[in-house]
C-alpha cells in the first residue's frame, strides 16, 4: 500500500483517536457511524460538513477501497474496470471524518459503546449503523459462504466480482453459466437480471455458444419486461430464464461436482453464481435492532424501533417501500444526517423526502430504469408516485438513460465520498 501525506495524516488521527477513547473533541457530540458504503459514507459526510465540526464524526469501516455492488455488472460485461468501481476515504478524512479502518465487532446500547476488532471502545451520543447485507444461512442447499471461492456470489463487489469475472473467462467453448437468483426482499432488485445481461453480452463476445440458466424462486422479477425484450433482441436463445412456476425455487447445488439441481433435475454447469436469500448486514444483530432479519426503523428519521439513538440505513433497514439501492441508501442517509444533526446541535431539521432510481444496462447503449419519489409517513416510507422505462423504446432514448446513469454514478461517488 503507498501511503500519501493524506492517507498518513487520516491513519495518524485515527490511531490518536484509538489510543486515548475517552478524550474527544473538547466535549463535543460523538457520532459514530458503523459502515462506509453508499448510505454510510453519505451520512459520515453530511454530518461533518453541515455541522461544521461541532460534531465528533467517526466511520469505521474494514475495508480501505470501497466497491460499489451497483455498476459492478458493467465490470463483469467489460464496460468497466475494477478501479473504475473503488473508491477510497481520502476525502471524508479531508472533509472532517475520523476514518478508522477496523471491524466493529459489538455495540453496548445501555452504555452506549461500539466495540472494535483491534481492541479499542468507541463512545457515542447516537450511532448510525449502514453494513449492507449479509447472506441467510442455508437459503440455497448445498452452498454456504465457505463454498463462494467455487460458486461466488459477487454480491458484495471487489474480490468476489474479479472471481466470478475470471470464471466467466475461463469458460470452455458452448459453456454453461447458472444463476441462482435470490427470494425477495434483497439488494438492489434488478441486479441479477442486469448481471445476467452483462453475462450474456460478454459470452456474446468471447463464448457465442455459450448458455445461462436462471433458477429463480420468483415468478416476476424488477423490469421483467424490460429485460426479456432485451435478452430477445440481442441475445436470442442464449438465456433460459426458470421461474418459481416451473421449478425455479427448488434448488440445489454441489460445488465440488459443479451441479445445479432444479426441480429434481441435475445439471453439469461450468461457472455458479450463487445469489443467496439476505438480511442485514451482522452488525445490526449484534446491536440488537433487528427482526431476525432486517431492521424496522422509524420513516422521519431512520432511527430504529428498538432504540432512537441508533439508526439504521439503507440495505439493512426494513422502511417500507423503498428498495435496497445505493441511490435509496444515500437518499435515507441525508434524511438521517438532517435529523442527527439537529438532535445534537439544535439545528432545523426539514421534513423527510426520499427518492430513488435504479439504471440498468442490457447491452451496449441499451439501457433502461425503474424510480420513485417517497415521504415518511407514521408507518413506513411511503411511495408518492414512480417511472419506469417502456418496452419498445428507441435506440436513442435507451442510449440517454445510459448516458444518464453513468452521470448520477459520477455524482453519487462524489456526494459520498466528497
Amino acid at each position: 500500500m503507498t501511503l500519501d501525506r493524506r492517507t498518513f495524516l487520516g491513519a495518524a488521527a485515527a490511531a490518536a483517536s484509538l489510543s486515548a477513547p475517552m478524550v474527544h473533541a473538547m466535549g463535543k457530540p460523538r457520532v459514530v457511524v458503523v459502515g462506509g458504503g453508499a448510505g454510510g459514507a453519505t451520512a459520515a459526510r453530511y454530518i461533518a460538513k453541515d455541522s461544521k465540526g461541532a460534531i465528533d464524526v467517526t466511520l469505521i469501516e474494514p475495508t480501505r477501497t470501497y466497491y460499489t455492488c451497483f455498476f459492478s455488472n458493467l465490470y463483469l460485461g467489460g464496460f468497466k474496470e475494477i478501479d473504475d468501481i473503488g473508491h477510497t476515504y481520502g476525502g471524508l478524512a479531508t472533509a472532517g471524518v475520523n476514518v478508522v479502518h477496523d471491524w466493529a465487532i459489538g455495540v453496548d446500547r445501555d452504555a452506549k459503546t461500539v466495540s472494535l476488532a483491534g481492541g479499542a471502545t468507541l463512545p457515542y451520543d447516537k450511532l448510525i449503523l449502514s453494513p449492507g447485507i449479509d447472506f441467510v444461512d442455508g437459503a440455497v442447499e448445498g452452498w454456504d459462504v465457505s463454498a463462494q471461492n467455487k460458486m461466488p456470489h459477487a454480491y458484495k463487489a471487489g474480490s468476489q466480482s474479479e472471481l466470478l469475472k475470471a470464471q466467466l473467462a475461463a469458460m470452455p467453448e458452448g459453456g454453461v453459466f447458472a444463476m441462482v437468483a435470490p427470494p425477495n426482499p434483497y439488494r438492489c432488485p434488478p441486479g441479477p437480471y442486469e448481471r445476467v445481461s452483462m453475462v450474456a453480452h460478454f459470452l456474446k463476445q468471447n463464448n457465442p455458444t455459450a448458455k445461462i440458466i436462471v433458477a429463480d424462486p420468483k415468478p416476476k422479477f424488477s423490469k421483467m419486461a424490460l429485460f426479456q425484450e432485451g435478452w430477445a433482441n440481442h441475445y436470442e436463445g442464449m438465456v433460459d430464464w426458470i421461474g418459481d412456476d416451473f421449478g425455479g425455487g427448488n434448488v440445489s447445488v454441489d460445488p465440488d461436482a459443479m451441479t445445479v439441481t432444479i426441480d429434481g433435475e441435475v445439471t453439469k454447469v461450468d461457472v455458479c453464481n450463487v445469489i443467496p436469500a439476505m438480511k442485514a448486514g451482522r452488525i445490526a444483530e449484534l446491536a440488537g435492532v433487528t427482526d431476525g432479519n432486517w431492521a424496522p426503523v422509524n420513516a422521519a428519521d431512520m432511527s430504529t424501533k428498538t432504540d432512537a439513538d441508533v439508526y439504521v440505513l439503507g440495505d439493512a433497514s426494513q422502511q417500507g417501500d423503498m428498495p435496497k439501492s445505493g441511490f435509496s441508501a444515500n437518499s435515507q442517509a441525508k434524511v438521517c444526517a438532517n435529523a442527527v444533526r439537529g438532535a445534537l446541535t439544535g439545528s432545523k431539521v426539514f421534513p423527510a423526502k426520499f427518492s430513488n432510481t435504479c439504471w440498468s444496462l442490457i447491452a451496449p447503449n441499451d439501457g433502461v430504469k425503474v424510480g420513485a419519489t417517497y415521504e415518511a409517513t407514521p408507518e413506513k416510507i411511503a411511495k408518492v408516485d414512480g417511472f419506469i422505462s417502456q418496452t419498445g423504446e428507441s435506440a436513442d432514448v435507451r442510449k440517454a438513460t445510459y448516458v444518464e446513469s453513468e452521470g448520477w454514478y459520477t455524482g453519487i461517488t462524489n456526494d459520498m465520498m466528497g
